[in-house]
């Protein structure tokens, strides 16, 4: 299959990075994450176009076929355009359609309103590791609190052995000790778009949002991609509803596509 889209590009990748089985089945791609059954975006399908009505069962069947037992069903579809209207037939049958602008850059400036006071550096230790969980644990608190934690577990495992094995780097901006802000950095190779970094993870703990934390650890990450790494093009996939997006413009990021997924969530 013919991935065309740069944000389902740099997923495959990172999956492929990290282990995950990755199969091409012609008219749509099956990518699988035993290590972490119930993360969403690590067992899902994707699909080279939106199915029609007639098509939708047999879409779902074949999920089901291909995760037995998953209480969760992550379908994406490809394409760089809104493809809102042809996806009814999949919302009908009950998931929800989420649309992300996939943002780029290849070069960035400083946020209007840096944030000097925090330290901006690689998560090393431990102590940082754990502390990434935390800070999941407090932006997501409508999540099962049980399976979310064994979920943001596995991830941050996950995470960290990609950094290990050389692949990627995951920041924070720490204020004192606290880790208020955390994103990851991952490099992968397309065959279109050269050395890319994706961005991945971005989150601020609920207590330090509105210091200026993430735009200035994006421009930290960015410039470090960028400056110390020779990457090409930052890639970020952000929601065009949320303010966040407009932290990401103030820095440089534009938006260049629009990523489709739809989801039922399993917990």
């Amino acid at each position: 299959m013919d991935v065309r889209s740069l944000a389902w590009q740099t997923d495959l990748a990172i999956a492929r990075l990290a282990g995950s089985e990755v199969e091409d089945r012609g008219d749509h791609i099956v990518v699988r994450t035993p290590a972490n059954p119930t993360y969403y975006w690590g067992n899902f399908h994707l699909l080279e176009s939106p199915p029609t009505q007639a098509e939708v069962a047999d879409v779902l069947a074949r999920f089901d076929a291909d995760f037995p037992g998953s209480e969760h069903k992550a379908i994406g579809v490809d394409g760089v355009e809104d493809q809102t209207s042809a996806l009814g037939p999949l919302v009908a049958a009950g998931l929800t359609l989420e649309i992300a602008t996939v943002m780029t850059a290849s070069s960035v400036h400083p946020p209007p309103r840096p944030n000097r006071d925090a330290t901006y550096r690689q998560l090393e230790t431990d102590h940082d590791w754990a502390q990434r969980i935390e800070l999941g644990m407090a932006v997501d608190t409508e999540y099962d609190p049980v399976k979310h934690r064994v979920f943001l577990t596995r991830k941050a495992e996950h995470d960290r052995a990609l950094c290990a094995a050389g692949h990627g780097t995951w920041w924070g901006a720490f204020v004192g000790d606290d880790l208020a802000s955390v994103m990851g950095l991952v490099e992968v190779e397309t065959s279109d778009s050269g050395a890319l970094g994706r961005y991945q993870s971005v989150e601020t703990h609920p207590d330090f949002r509105g210091r200026g934390l993430a735009g200035t650890l994006v421009h930290r990450v960015a410039t470090y991609g960028l400056e110390e790494r020779g990457l090409r093009t930052l890639v970020m996939v952000a929601d065009p509803e949320y303010l966040a997006i407009r932290i990401y413009r103030s820095v440089g990021f534009d938006g260049t596509e629009i990523e489709t997924q739809l989801l039922k969530q399993g917990y």
